[in-house]
């Protein structure tokens, strides 16, 4: 087996000793932090239709603008509309990229985190070991990223096919092409969310730096977060009140 030459370890038996620190607790909160990561996503953009989301209540109202949409003259509100999302999109994108920048850093460098070992922990820790904590960090935000750079060329796609609806609303097209801009802006919008989501499963992560009851402990306020904020909210109350 070929030797390795990074941060100090030379030799693979010593990465696999390293992390042999971690604890099957450790790898049960990594596991139980990720699975509800999917089941609330899951829940919450394929919900039971007599318990609806906000987020697909606020599908049904995307889908209801775009039709408003093809009779408003001028357009201009809407485009201002779009154009915010764009700029939220944007700025939640560019927000995790320095999030990452952070993590990277802090990966590069975890003299830092010894003093929390020393203080909370009670016993040095490897550095591999902050590493792969951070790591994780690393990959939700990433994920995070991406969903937020795609959510935000998915609302440009949906400008262009909002350009593209006919002025006259008896133009047998308008409908259609709208009902496109709709769902592209569901999609982007989805992708939006789910970015969040990234964002605060993150946030989460960070606790395993403490240890891995931290991390379930973390994971639990998070999902707790989630679920409240999708179907327990008062602006979810106000949505289902409108559709009454």
């Amino acid at each position: 087996m070929a030797s390795l030459d990074w941060k100090g370890y030379t030799h693979p038996m010593i990465l696999i000793d390293h992390l042999s620190l971690l604890t099957p607790l450790d790898w049960a909160a990594v596991a139980l932090i990720i699975t509800a990561w999917f089941i609330i996503g899951w829940m919450i953009d394929r919900p039971d239709a007599k318990r609806p989301s906000v987020t697909m209540l606020m599908s049904a109202r995307r889908r209801e603008w775009m039709k408003v949409f093809v009779h408003r003259d001028p357009r201009i509100f809407d485009s201002q509309i779009l154009g915010s999302l764009r700029q939220s999109t944007a700025f939640f994108a560019s927000t995790c990229l320095l999030a990452i920048g952070g993590v990277l850093a802090l990966v590069g460098n975890t003299e830092p985190l010894r003093g929390l070992s020393a203080e909370v922990l009670d016993m040095p820790v490897p550095v591999l070991i902050w590493q792969v904590k951070l790591g994780l960090v690393a990959l939700l935000l990433t994920n995070g990223f991406l969903k937020f750079v795609w959510a935000d060329r998915v609302f440009g796609y949906c400008a262009v096919v909002m350009a593209s609806v006919p002025n006259d609303p008896a133009d047998p097209s308008a409908y259609a092409h709208a009902a496109q801009a709709a769902e592209l802006n569901i999609r982007a919008a989805i992708n939006f969310n789910r970015g969040l989501r990234s964002m605060y499963f993150a946030l989460a992560a960070l606790a395993w730096l403490i240890g891995p009851l931290a991390l379930i402990g973390s994971t639990a306020i998070v999902v707790w977060v989630l679920w409240s904020r999708e179907f327990a909210s008062i602006p979810r109350s106000i949505l289902l009140k409108e559709m009454s």
